[in-house]
């Protein structure tokens, strides 16, 4: 039976902040601090404050949740406090500020499209949580790499940071290019396997940055971090509808998912393909055969553009069109 993966919504999160209090390593770590990671993420979810919060289940009807993931973009200060000494478990210490009201340490939506078209943001992993019965399938693990994957490419990172939640957990950041801070120096150093069953257990950071990312190009998390800027500067309605389309959802899904008409929605296919259009016309497929009309024609359109956006997901994520212009003239095109 396939895994899928969708969004995390309100009636959500009890469960998945039962799946965190139940895990023998995740869940000490918040103590009665776990008393305020519901309200945090119901306060998150509710202002688009995740940079991505995802459930995994399997496809059958009724199905209980197997994982839960979550990440946010953090403040420049939080990412300091974070690596200052003394270490500390930073997703409690997430959940009680944002469930007291305290956003700073998390980007906004505004500050997140500011920082993704200019100076680059740091992303922290809050969690990516295995119901305990779960833990050992290996199919879970693979949909979780996979959806990380997908849900954070495109964006202009600069920093990643992250806590192992199991050994086997640290084993697979070592693998794909994680490294270890070392406090007392502020920098990063090798990941030693004698060291996972102790360090789980104490406060640590596992990170990677940009410049690490770039000597790596072989780390299947060193992607994350290549780079180009957005080349046909979609409205955010534009990018909320091909997001929700990259799933294979008709026009009719799409209305229902978008809570906008039909017409809304073909009105706006039709803005996106004139964006494209006028940036790289060969994406779009001749019609010289095809009246304006024809469906045919449409489906081919869909099919090129979807086919081009999975390859180029910075085209869908937050930006400052302005911004990209200041950088285009600068000459600062790439990361």
């Amino acid at each position: 039976m396939s895994i899928r993966s969708r969004p995390m919504r309100p009636k959500d999160v009890r469960e998945c902040v039962e799946i965190v209090a139940a895990h023998p390593i995740v869940g000490p770590r918040y103590g009665s601090a776990i008393a305020n990671l519901a309200p945090a993420w119901l306060r998150l979810l509710s202002c688009n404050g995740f940079a991505s919060a995802l459930v995994f289940e399997e496809e059958k009807a009724g199905s209980r949740i197997l994982a839960v993931g979550a990440s946010v973009f953090v403040s420049d200060n939080f990412l300091r406090e974070v690596k200052t000494p003394p270490l500390f478990w930073f997703g409690p210490e997430l959940a009680t500020r944002v469930a007291r009201g305290n956003y700073s340490s998390v980007l906004s939506q505004k500050q997140t499209q500011l920082a993704n078209s200019h100076s680059g943001l740091n992303l922290a992993v809050w969690h990516g949580c295995l119901r305990i019965e779960d833990i050992d399938r290996v199919e879970v693990w693979h949909k979780l790499m996979d959806a990380f994957l997908d849900h954070h490419s495109g964006f202009l990172l600069k920093e990643l940071v992250a806590q192992g939640e199991s050994p086997q957990h640290l084993v697979g950041m070592r693998n794909t290019g994680g490294s270890l801070l070392k406090p007392a120096d502020g920098c990063y150093g090798n990941l030693d396997e004698k060291d996972f069953f102790e360090l789980v257990l104490e406060p640590h950071v596992i990170g990677l940055t940009r410049a690490m990312a770039l000597k790596q190009p072989g780390s299947w998390i060193s992607t994350l971090f290549f780079y180009q800027p957005p080349r046909f500067g979609f409205s955010r309605s534009e990018q909320q509808l091909l997001l929700s389309a990259l799933s294979g959802r008709t026009d009719e899904e799409l209305s229902d998912d978008l809570a906008i008409t039909l017409s809304a929605v073909k009105k706006t296919w039709r803005s996106a393909y004139d964006r494209v259009t006028a940036s790289l016309p060969e994406l779009m497929p001749g019609n010289s055969h095809m009246s304006e009309g024809s469906s045919k024609r449409g489906k081919d359109k869909k099919q090129h553009l979807i086919a081009y956006l999975r390859e180029h997901p910075q085209e869908l994520r937050p930006v400052s069109r302005k911004l990209l212009r200041q950088r285009a003239a600068a000459g600062l095109s790439a990361i």
